[in-house]
């Protein structure tokens, strides 16, 4: 059984009022697991939220074991994420994956509170006995996907519409530019930032906005809508994404998705509740954890582009390959990696500037 957040919402008075007289659902060991998802962005066909779920899904249809899930979306931080992370654990959920950097404090309170819950938060730094948080390497899909777009870009100008100038999709962003160059060094990268994970007018405009200054390849940086995608489509320019495909809304320019895999994390976590052994601790997950995937990569791209982009892909799902593998300079022609070395995982996961090629300057 799935729940969403409408039957929740509507259940949750008659819940409350069942508490207040003594007579609340009492869990007993034969009793399905309740599992919650809480996600920021609304459930659809595409993006986060739909990455997440299908993950969860997937999960429960290989463990196997009886589970209820609640799928929660389009909660806010704050008070609300609050309010409904209490509310799920008094209905007896006893695992709440918690969908946004966002919910970190409300997920670490509620740890706190309910040591008997195991609560799983996406891409923070807080842990607990019972407070996990997960991130993927998405810079790894992004790499490929860049090489891709050099592959078929003809103006040499390629670009990016992204959510936040954040860590993770600075490093994305990255990514996809040292990908490109390793293709054609001569490809630059422009950014447009539009401060929010789901404005389909905003991302619209911002694609056209990149089409207009000669763009001809376009990586949605986290978007929940294929506002991006379709823009692309229609204004005939390639277009990539990540976390989902989005195939279907770019018939004929599909460049191809940095898609995210959660099932064997969320299985594993699941598992790790049943059997009393879940640990609180940070997990970066990728390709070679089964995690990060290129799927759906445009037949267009030239047989030796492809071939290269196979051979990278397969460094990275054996561990031989790192795409922040220098010499790397950063925007301003300053090495910061080293001939050969690599740089070390702090310095992805708190990456604060672009990288040569990237011709936008960060937001201040």
């Amino acid at each position: 059984m799935t729940q969403t957040r409408r039957q929740f919402l509507t259940t949750g008075a008659a819940l409350a009022s069942a508490a207040s007289l003594g007579l609340a659902h009492k869990a007993h060991a034969a009793d399905p697991l309740g599992v919650t998802l809480v996600a920021p962005s609304p459930l659809g066909d595409v993006g986060w939220t739909h990455s997440l779920v299908a993950g969860l899904e997937k999960a429960k249809a290989e463990l196997g074991s009886p589970i209820n899930i609640t799928v929660l979306d389009s909660i806010g931080d704050g008070p609300d994420a609050d309010r409904i992370f209490q509310k799920t654990v008094s209905d007896g959920n006893k695992v709440l994956i918690a969908g946004s950097f966002g919910y970190q404090n409300a997920a670490l309170q509620l740890a706190r509170r309910f040591p008997d819950v195991s609560v799983i938060h996406a891409s923070g730094y807080q842990t607990a006995p019972n407070l996990a948080n997960f991130a993927a390497k998405n810079f790894e899909g992004t790499y490929l996907l860049g090489m891709a777009a050099a592959s078929l870009t003809k103006s040499k100008k390629i670009g990016s519409v992204s959510a936040f100038a954040i860590p993770e999709l600075i490093t994305s962003i990255n990514a996809f530019a040292l990908g490109a160059r390793a293709i054609d060094p001569e490809v630059e990268v422009s950014v447009v930032w539009v401060n929010s994970w789901f404005d389909p007018a905003k991302e619209q405009s911002a694609a056209k906005a990149l089409i207009a200054q000669g763009v001809d390849v376009i990586f949605s940086n986290a978007q929940d809508t294929p506002s991006v995608v379709a823009a692309c489509e229609e204004a005939g320019v390639y277009v990539g994404n990540l976390n989902s495909s989005m195939k279907a809304y770019a018939a004929t320019k599909y460049l191809g998705v940095a898609d995210t895999d959660w099932s064997p994390y969320f299985k594993a976590e699941i598992e790790a509740h049943l059997s009393g052994t879940f640990k609180g601790a940070g997990h970066w997950l990728g390709m070679k954890d089964g995690v990060v995937r290129l799927l759906d990569l445009s037949p267009d791209v030239p047989a030796d582009a492809k071939a290269k982009i196979d051979e990278a892909e397969a460094g990275m799902t054996a561990g031989t390959f790192n795409p922040f593998t220098g010499p790397i300079k950063n925007a301003a022609g300053q090495e910061v990696v080293a001939a050969g070395a690599v740089m070390p995982d702090e310095q992805v996961l708190a990456m604060d500037y672009h990288v040569e090629g990237v011709v936008t300057p960060l937001p201040k």
